[in-house]
């Protein structure tokens, strides 16, 4: 069977508008980290105020919401029947694995310039895990009204318990492990708090899962955990601050899978290698990983195409 041919495959979900205001860029930026000594992220009359890069990812989320929305509720009302795979519960759903390219720099509003801008989907795979679910991989472009990207996202949500329906297995993961034998180039300390999650999820992100224990007991989390996105744009973030001199324009795409679950007040260890692998123009190829204190793994297939311009061995952050 040809992957043409396979369930869902170049199904193309409804377009919907979105949109964001410099506040919001604003508190993007405070949720995921972003320091004092990162003004142009953080205060929007910097002469070089700009969107963190990854801000494109919340979109999908979002929407064009000023406003708390009910996320169950979206998410039924959005999540379109794909063809030759069974409806599939979007309340029990997470993040597998997430990667952006940074096509063209984005407005620090949606409004600027009279633009219009809205996310296209399309689905590249829907695959059978058995028992353990079902994973759908898709990608999203955000482009404005004339179809110029802005950014790539491919993305593949995991739908827990919601497998065996017969489909394809999906191909052989391709993986982005740690230089064999080298030592990481930088490693970093980022601590979350109980309350990094409420303040990361008013970006729009307003999953249960993440603001109160019952959902996430009922999944097998034992209660609340982080957003997966939250440690992701964390990673991003302390790639460009540490290797990239905290410049978007150090960093042309950005990728990592989720490997195990966070909690709030846990500490995020980030380790960082620099390949060396060019890519033209003076971009390389940085491997990382995320840590639960240091420990378990909750971000693997850590990769990243960078400039980088700086490299500091340890420092630590934190959310307070």
């Amino acid at each position: 069977m040809s992957k043409s041919s396979e369930p869902g495959v170049g199904f193309e979900f409804p377009s919907y508008p979105v949109s964001w205001l410099k506040r919001d860029v604003l508190l993007f930026a405070n949720s995921i980290g972003c320091t004092a000594d990162e003004l142009h992220f953080l205060y929007e009359l910097h002469p070089s105020f700009q969107p963190f890069p990854t801000y494109p990812i919340i979109l999908p989320f979002k929407h064009t919401s000023l406003d708390v929305i009910d996320f169950y509720e979206r998410s039924a009302s959005s999540a379109a029947s794909i063809p030759g795979v069974p409806k599939l519960d979007t309340r029990r759903v997470v993040d597998g694995e997430r990667k952006i390219e940074f096509v063209k720099r984005l407005p620090v509003t949606s409004e600027e310039g009279g633009k219009k801008f809205e996310v296209k989907s399309r689905v590249l795979g829907v695959y059978d895990k058995g028992k353990p679910g079902t994973v759908v991989e898709t990608v999203q472009e955000l482009v404005d009204e004339r179809g110029e990207v802005y950014a790539r996202m491919v993305g593949s949500a995991f739908y827990v318990g919601q497998g065996g329906w017969g489909g394809p297995k999906g191909p052989k993961t391709v993986n982005f492990p740690p230089p064999e034998g080298k030592k990481p180039d930088a490693v970093v300390e980022h601590q979350t708090t109980p309350t990094s999650a409420h303040l990361y999820r008013l970006n729009g992100d307003y999953n249960p899962l993440h603001a109160t224990p019952e959902p996430g007991q009922k999944m097998g989390f034992g209660g609340a955990i982080m957003h997966g996105l939250y440690s992701w744009n964390v990673a991003c973030h302390e790639l460009l601050r540490t290797l990239g001199g905290s410049d978007p324009e150090n960093i042309r795409e950005f990728q990592a899978r989720f490997a195990s679950p966070v909690k709030p007040g846990d500490k995020l260890v980030i380790e960082m290698w620099q390949t060396g692998e060019e890519k033209g123009s003076g971009f390389e190829e940085v491997r990382f990983v995320v840590k639960v204190n240091g420990q378990k793994v909750c971000l693997s297939n850590g990769r990243a195409v960078m400039k980088c311009v700086g490299k500091k061995e340890t420092k630590t952050s934190s959310k307070l």
